[in-house]
């Protein structure tokens, strides 16, 4: 495995981690705030409500973006590698499929870590903004 693949593959498996810890926290303190508020919830409740459903459908839509635009651009380079070693008078016939296979495995960590980012930077930053005002 090469140093890139592991560096992504690290830093996927960090990004999973912190989310892990993370949504956990605020689901908590959300669903508390939901439970303690009346049924005619104070403006402060409101908008954390609403700003719950705006986060999730906005992280939603960024992540499939970043996702579809880092596959378009994994199918570009699989491609054109595709075209060059098979243009490649020197090879006498089909290419090697190991240095294919690792394009695919970095493609494939490129773009799940691309698409758990959004997700990743509002669920860790909702974690450390909860908590500072649970500590009031």
């Amino acid at each position: 495995m090469t140093s890139s693949v592991c560096r992504r593959t690290r830093r996927v498996a960090t990004q999973a981690s912190e989310l892990a810890l993370a949504v956990p926290q605020v689901v908590a303190h959300r669903v508390a705030r939901m439970v303690m508020s009346s049924p005619n919830p104070h403006v402060r409740d409101r908008r954390e409500f609403h700003r719950m459903g705006a986060e999730k459908a906005a992280a939603f839509g960024e992540s499939w973006n970043a996702m579809a635009l880092q596959m378009f651009r994994a199918n570009q380079k699989l491609a054109l590698s595709l075209m060059r070693s098979w243009g490649n008078p020197r090879l006498g016939g089909w290419p090697s499929l190991a240095p294919t296979m690792q394009q695919v495995q970095s493609a494939t960590l490129s773009v799940l870590s691309h698409g758990i980012a959004p997700v990743h930077r509002r669920a860790v930053a909702n974690a450390k903004r909860l908590g500072r005002t649970k500590r009031r």
